[in-house]
């Protein structure tokens, strides 16, 4: 039974008007009262509408909240396994930069061979360098030495020339 139906049954009951021997003072009262209760029904229906209205628009809500909230795990579910497939393609990668550097590791190998004759030449070039170096400087001295004989000898040859011919 409603809350309607129980306020009517009530003034129905207790109405005093449902007897013959009422006033028109006691009828104006019940109709007073009756109008009354029809008008706090009427409110209780209005507050009754209102908190059905309330609840099925805060049901809404926390089911529109709800459904965002599902959409959001959803999406971050999907960003997830994005991530996921992009690591694994970089695990593949990495891998085969890790095959490449063993691969140049072990070519590297067999070029220190190549790079320790090639320090070693260079050791020897410049040991070649500082023996020109000293040679050079051999040669400047004998080229002086030669020059000056030379020069004392031409001079030596114009000193008896002259001697000869006075």
């Amino acid at each position: 039974m409603g809350f309607r139906e129980a306020r009517r049954d009530s003034v129905c009951s207790s109405s005093p008007s449902l007897s013959k021997t009422t006033t028109k003072e006691e009828s104006f009262r019940v109709f007073k009262k009756y109008i009354s209760l029809s008008m706090a029904n009427a409110r209780g229906d209005d507050l009754a509408e209102s908190l059905k209205n309330l609840f099925t628009s805060v049901s809404s809500m926390v089911k529109s909240e709800l459904q965002g909230t599902n959409n959001q795990l959803d999406l971050l579910e999907k960003m997830n396994l994005r991530v996921a497939a992009e690591y694994d393609d970089l695990g593949d990668v990495a891998a085969g930069l890790r095959v490449f550097a063993e691969q140049m590791k072990s070519k590297s190998g067999g070029l220190d061979e190549f790079v320790g004759q090639m320090d070693a030449i260079e050791k020897q070039v410049s040991e070649f360098e500082a023996v020109i170096s000293v040679l050079d400087r051999y040669v400047s001295v004998l080229e002086s030495k030669v020059r000056a004989e030379c020069r004392n000898h031409q001079h030596h040859r114009r000193s008896n020339n002259e001697t000869v011919t006075e």
